[in-house]
């Protein structure tokens, strides 16, 4: 069975480099980006399985992420993350636009393996 490979994009860089580096202890392909723009070019370039992006970002932000790339890739699985005081109401745009899990920072690393293998493994996504 293939290594997953899971596309990161958040503008903290303490947060995407300890995300990545327990995604790739798990043993999953990460990938990471700096921001949405990034990202959508990262994701563009390679074949991604999941998307793990934050919802505020510089640039462009996560909810566009999810709009532009659900909108070309329909079946794309994605997980809305966020820790902005309004998080609530954005990561639950962040589901209604597609997203298949939302976690809200700051969260625990087994929350995350959680969602990820539910999303890779159990979650069916939305059909839009």
């Amino acid at each position: 069975m293939a290594t997953a490979r899971i596309l990161v994009i958040d503008d903290d860089c303490f947060l995407r480099n300890a995300l990545c580096d327990a995604l790739q202890d798990a043993g999953y392909d990460p990938v990471e980006a700096v921001d949405g723009d990034e990202g959508i070019d990262c994701f563009r370039r390679r074949e991604v399985d999941l998307i793990i992006t934050d919802i505020v970002m510089p640039k462009r932000g996560g909810i566009d992420v999810i709009k532009t790339l659900r909108n070309d890739f329909p079946g794309l699985r994605i997980i809305a993350i966020s820790g902005e005081e309004t998080s609530n109401s954005r990561l639950d745009e962040a589901r209604e636009l597609g997203a298949v899990r939302t976690l809200r920072k700051p969260f625990h690393l087994d929350e995350l393996m959680t969602a990820v293998n539910d999303a890779l493994h159990n979650a069916q996504p939305p059909v839009h």
